[in-house]
């Protein structure tokens, strides 16, 4: 039987399990949407259908590790802000789970917030609570949004380690892990066993107006788009959020930085070049931006969202490497796998070496020693 088993809640079309395959660590994913379990499917992913709330940890008793990235559209500055409206509300009900009313609150839950997806966001700790309640906890717990959960976070990692896990949890910049693309994400990683720590970053920040080359010398420079996309140099990417509404005041990025944030809306951004007609990026494209393999097979409707919604693989390999206490080895092993797929460039010169970057106290939890 393999040392770790993956169940992957609210798994989307796959970013997190294919971070695992590279890894050779079996996961199963719990996704709803019909069009997402198509592009699982396709790419030969253990998907159970549904729900996450009609099911529980007896339904996958062989998993030893939780991980969950619940839908983040009403945290986000872009959604509807029904879960930002409601966070002091969702940051109470967590504390009162963690006091064993978990029935309770899952009958008022539904009344918090006007979009139901604004609640998901607890599930991963009801799971991890009833495993508890088993006699099986999960060995490693691993969750993922938007920066605004970060508050979420906290009170979940303050209730893991009140029950025995050390835990750590921050923001994450995707472009620090050689991801195309600069996306700020808040991770948790909790573990039963052993100091849990988020993963050191391997490639430098970006910052508007810096060089490549520029930063930590100990960093590989950060991954652009140029260096992913088959696509004549020079272009240049126009997104499509901007302030005001005012088109001349929309984001630019060229062929040689990391790509905006992909979202659901990455169909809209225009890519411009000299000599050519303007265009968009195909589905292919955008998934490798967020470091799925070129020939991933996007099927169903509304493939843009299904992408922007993903986590992006190459970054779920660091963040598992760090959650189920890999090595450096296995680290490099997954990401030549990723490389040798397209998802994203390795530098040559890489020597395994790992980095822990700075953190704000806004954006770095705690970590200290479980039971």
């Amino acid at each position: 039987m393999p040392a770790h088993r993956i169940v992957d809640l609210f798994a989307g079309p796959g970013g997190l399990d294919v971070a695992a395959r590279w890894l050779e660590v079996p996961a199963t994913g719990v996704e709803l949407d019909s069009n997402a379990c198509a592009t699982r499917d396709a790419a030969g992913l253990a998907t159970k259908q549904g729900d996450v709330r009609d099911f529980g940890p007896s339904d996958f008793p062989d998993a030893t590790v939780l991980a969950g990235g619940p839908p983040c559209q009403t945290y986000t500055v872009a959604g509807n802000g029904d879960g930002r409206r409601a966070l002091r509300q969702i940051i109470a009900f967590a504390r009162r789970m963690a006091k064993g009313k978990a029935e309770d609150v899952a009958a008022e839950l539904s009344e918090v917030a006007t979009d139901q997806r604004t609640v998901l966001v607890l599930e991963p700790l009801r799971w991890a609570l009833a495993a508890l309640e088993d006699g099986r906890p999960y060995e490693a717990i691993v969750l993922e949004q938007v920066q605004a959960v970060l508050p979420v976070w906290e009170v979940i990692g303050a209730v893991l380690y009140e029950k025995g896990y050390s835990v750590d949890y921050g923001i994450l910049r995707a472009e620090q892990f050689g991801v195309p693309q600069t996306r700020r994400r808040a991770v948790l990683i909790a573990r039963r066993s052993g100091p849990a720590n988020l993963p050191g970053v391997t490639h430098r920040w970006y910052r508007k107006g810096t060089g490549r080359e520029e930063g930590d010398r100990r960093l590989h420079p950060w991954v652009t788009m140029g260096d992913v996309l088959e696509r004549p140099k020079p272009f240049e990417v126009i997104s499509n959020y901007g302030t005001g509404g005012d088109p001349k005041a929309r984001g630019r990025r060229t062929h040689d930085q990391p790509a905006f944030t992909v979202t659901g809306k990455i169909s809209r951004n225009r890519v411009v070049a000299p000599g050519r007609p303007d265009s968009r990026f195909s589905h292919a494209e955008a998934g490798q931006l967020q470091s799925f393999p070129v020939d991933y097979q996007w099927c169903g409707s509304d493939i843009a969202q299904q992408i922007g919604n993903a986590v992006p693989p190459v970054l779920g390999i660091h963040v598992l490497v760090a959650a189920l206490g890999l090595g450096f080895d296995s680290r490099d092993k997954a990401l030549k796998k990723a490389a040798s797929q397209r998802a994203t460039i390795i530098p040559p010169e890489n020597d395994s070496a790992a980095f822990v970057g700075e953190f704000s106290t806004a954006e770095r939890g705690f970590a200290t020693e479980g039971n």
